[in-house]
């Protein structure tokens, strides 16, 4: 998918968040209206409506879009700042820049590759990278740019990720770990300045870190899930996106939970990355406000 998503054109989203309160509905809708937009799809939550938490997501339709965005945007300003919310607006039809990164299993970058190629999400994709090089001819026959940087040894990453750094700097909105096998730095974190979206093999909050299928078979665990989530600089303890689980027996080996595990693995990042493209997802603190609807 490249250029403009032709069926968004002249949509946006708007994402409202702040203090609950009397009259916010009415008030948005009201910007809307009088700059020529037509509210096509809303969902909201309030944490509680008094001293609660208030978030909204809206798809508007507003013929030449583009052009009434100024307006709409110093609109919002007026209307909403003094009250204390924050809101994002932006133009639906063109498609979030996703850089995707892996290491030697190949199950959700490819995955991702090919629901891209069915147009199934609406991201670009200017390029993936990998610290190994055996998902490199798979990746080219989808037409992605694939680069090799290879990681350190030792806990020191720093020197491969200025060069990951140096790839990603100003051309992606965001970024999938797809089982992408090493700890991400906080200095990363913040140079990048892009949301990060890792998939981890467990049903979090159990059995953080490295070899969760190992952990479950000695557990005795009856299910086990994988968990896709923003990446922060606790380790597997960032807000979480969308999780999703398969039941399993003791006649299962450890080899046989992984297998199984990465068919949750791949379901589970594919609907968090769509969600994240949509603007369906609202953090707030450590968690996530979701509108899959």
């Amino acid at each position: 998918m490249n250029g403009v998503v032709p069926h968004l054109v002249d949509h946006a989203s708007l994402i409202v968040h702040g203090p609950d309160q009397k009259g916010i509905v009415s008030e948005v809708a009201s910007v809307v209206t009088r700059n020529g937009g037509n509210i096509i799809s809303l969902d909201q939550h309030s944490t509680d409506p008094e001293n609660g938490q208030f978030f909204q997501r809206i798809v508007l339709h507003r013929p030449d879009l583009i052009a009434a965005m100024p307006d709409i945007e110093s609109d919002l300003e007026k209307t909403l700042e003094p009250m204390g919310m924050s809101w994002k607006l932006r133009d639906m039809s063109e498609p979030m820049r996703m850089a995707i990164l892996a290491s030697k299993s190949d199950h959700c970058m490819l995955d991702l590759l090919w629901r891209h190629r069915r147009g199934e999400l609406p991201v670009t994709i200017p390029m993936t990278i990998s610290n190994h090089t055996n998902v490199a001819d798979d990746v080219r026959q989808f037409g992605i740019p694939f680069f090799h940087v290879p990681s350190q040894d030792g806990p020191d990453k720093s020197a491969s990720e200025a060069e990951i750094l140096k790839l990603l700097k100003g051309n992606v909105d965001f970024i999938v770990l797809a089982r992408y096998m090493q700890v991400i730095s906080n200095d990363f974190l913040e140079k990048v300045g892009v949301p990060v979206i890792n998939i981890h093999h467990s049903f979090l909050p159990a059995f953080i870190g490295a070899g969760p299928y190992r952990k479950a078979k000695e557990r005795g665990v009856k299910l086990i899930g994988a968990t896709a989530h923003y990446v922060t600089e606790e380790l597997d303890e960032g807000p979480i996106i969308e999780q999703d689980v398969v039941r399993v027996t003791h006649a299962e080996t450890a080899a046989d939970l992984q297998r199984r595990g990465a068919d949750v693995e791949r379901a589970a990042l594919s609907r968090a990355v769509l969600w994240h493209a949509q603007d369906r997802v609202i953090r707030h603190g450590n968690h996530t406000i979701v509108f899959t609807s």
